[in-house]
């Protein structure tokens, strides 16, 4: 269960909720233009850049980049500078672009239940492990890091 207890298939769960009410229940509200395919390709394609640059740094520091273990090292580094949740972010970008891409208006209110979702699933107990591990280390990081951007 914990493998499949994982963001990308949270994320894979919510843009079927939100293509099925766009398909199913479009409740005649629509956002449909060209500038909102732009957007929401523009928001798809940096979430995928967010998650590529995170992934990047996990790999360049030899750790986890699964969240229910403990990292070998705290990543602070690039795209880690400006955020200690690159690919949560990512992954809320491309939440909300592919609701715009489907049209599914009504199901932009699943973007906070998404973002409350990954804090109290993933973000905060894995906080919680890099506290018990890093100690000072991860204080400093977490006064100087935002959590999201």
């Amino acid at each position: 269960m914990r493998n499949i207890d994982i963001p990308p298939v949270w994320l894979l769960g919510f843009a079927v909720l939100a293509w099925m009410q766009a398909r199913y229940m479009p409740m005649g509200l629509s956002l449909d233009s060209g500038v909102t395919d732009l957007l929401s390709g523009v928001l798809i394609g940096g979430g995928l850049i967010l998650i590529a640059l995170a992934a990047a740094e996990f790999r360049r520091h030899r750790t986890t980049i699964m969240p229910h273990e403990t990292p070998s090292s705290l990543v602070q580094t690039g795209i880690f500078k400006r955020s200690r949740n690159p690919i949560y972010a990512g992954d809320v970008l491309i939440l909300t672009g592919l609701i715009l891409r489907f049209d599914a208006v009504a199901s932009l209110v699943l973007i906070p239940v998404f973002v409350w979702l990954l804090e109290r699933r993933f973000i905060v107990p894995e906080e919680d492990r890099m506290r018990r591990t890093f100690r000072a280390d991860f204080a400093r990081y977490e006064r100087q890091t935002r959590r999201w951007i």
